[in-house]
C-alpha cells in the first residue's frame, strides 16, 4: 500500500520507485550529463529524504523546509557521488542528508519565514505591482482590500521579506563624511537633559560623607527600609531618618 503524504507541496505517494540496478544505470547517465535522469534520480530518492526527515524532532522549524534542507543534503550527494567506488548509494547519502537537516536545525535561531508568510509577500507584491501599473501609489490599506486580507497581514508579510539593515550602514556620504543609520535613530530615554542630570546627581552624591552615600544607597538602590538600615549602620531609626532627609535636602540643594 502506498501512503500518500504531502510535503513542500510534493505528493510522495506518486513518487518514482527503482530498482538497485536502475539506480546504477542512472547515476552512469548522471555522469555523462543526463539531466532527465539525474530529475528522475532525485524524485525517486525522495523518500530516502522523507523517512530521515522523521526521524527529526523538528519542533518549531517548519517540516516544510527541514525537508527542502534534506534534498540540498540529497543533491550534494549526487554531485559527490562516485560510481567508480562500488558504493550503495544511499550509503554514502544518509550522513550528508542528515547533516544539512542537523545544520539547518542549528541555526534555527536565525530569521526564517515561514511558507505562508512568503505565499502572502508574493500576493501583496503582486497586488502592488498591479496598483502601481495605473500610475498611483498603493498603500497597504488599498493592497489589504484587493485580497481581501487585514492590513496588518500586510506589513506584517512586507516586513518578513525585507531584508535586516545594520546600524552601521551608511546612508549618504560626501566628501568623507559618512552618515551612518545609528546617526538617524533617536533615543527618547538617554537624552541631554537626562544625561545632564545623571552628571549632577552623580556630582551631587560625591559631596556627602560616607555615612550619609551608605543610607541612600541602601535606601534608594537596594530598597532597604530605615530599620533595615539602622540594623546595618548601628543607628536608631530617627537617626536614619534625619540623615536621609539631610542627605537629600543637599543633593537637591547641589543639583538646582
Amino acid at each position: 500500500m502506498s501512503y500518500k503524504v504531502e510535503i513542500s507541496g510534493l505528493d510522495t505517494s506518486g513518487l518514482p520507485k527503482i530498482t538497485a540496478a536502475e539506480s546504477q544505470e542512472l547515476l552512469l547517465k548522471i555522469k555523462n550529463g543526463d539531466e532527465a535522469a539525474r530529475e528522475k534520480f532525485i524524485l525517486s530518492n525522495m523518500r530516502l529524504v522523507l523517512s530521515i526527515v522523521r526521524r527529526f524532532s523538528t519542533g518549531k522549524a517548519c517540516c516544510d523546509d527541514v525537508f527542502q534542507a534534506g534534498c540540498v543534503g540529497l543533491i550534494k550527494a549526487i554531485n559527490n557521488f562516485n560510481v567508480s567506488l562500488g558504493l550503495c548509494f544511499s550509503t554514502y547519502a544518509v550522513p550528508l542528508i542528515i547533516g544539512e537537516i542537523k545544520r539547518f536545525l542549528r541555526g534555527g535561531n536565525s530569521l526564517r519565514i515561514s511558507r505562508s508568510i512568503r505565499d502572502t509577500a508574493y500576493r501583496v507584491l503582486k497586488a502592488r505591482e498591479q496598483i502601481e501599473a495605473e500610475d498611483r501609489e498603493a498603500t497597504n490599506c488599498e493592497i489589504a482590500a484587493k485580497l481581501g486580507i487585514d492590513e496588518k497581514d500586510v506589513v506584517y508579510a512586507l516586513d518578513a521579506i525585507s531584508d535586516p539593515v545594520s546600524l552601521f550602514d551608511p546612508v549618504f556620504s560626501k566628501a568623507g563624511d559618512t552618515l551612518l543609520v545609528m546617526d538617524q535613530l533617536g533615543d527618547d530615554k538617554n537624552t541631554e537633559e537626562k544625561w545632564a542630570e545623571c552628571v549632577a546627581l552623580t556630582s551631587a552624591l560625591e559631596t556627602l560623607d560616607d555615612r550619609e552615600k551608605t543610607i541612600l544607597r541602601l535606601r534608594y538602590y537596594e530598597g532597604r527600609t530605615q530599620t533595615e538600615i539602622s540594623e546595618c549602620v548601628g543607628l536608631s531609626q530617627a537617626q536614619i531618618s534625619r540623615l536621609e532627609k539631610n542627605a537629600l535636602s543637599s543633593v537637591k540643594k547641589l543639583m538646582s
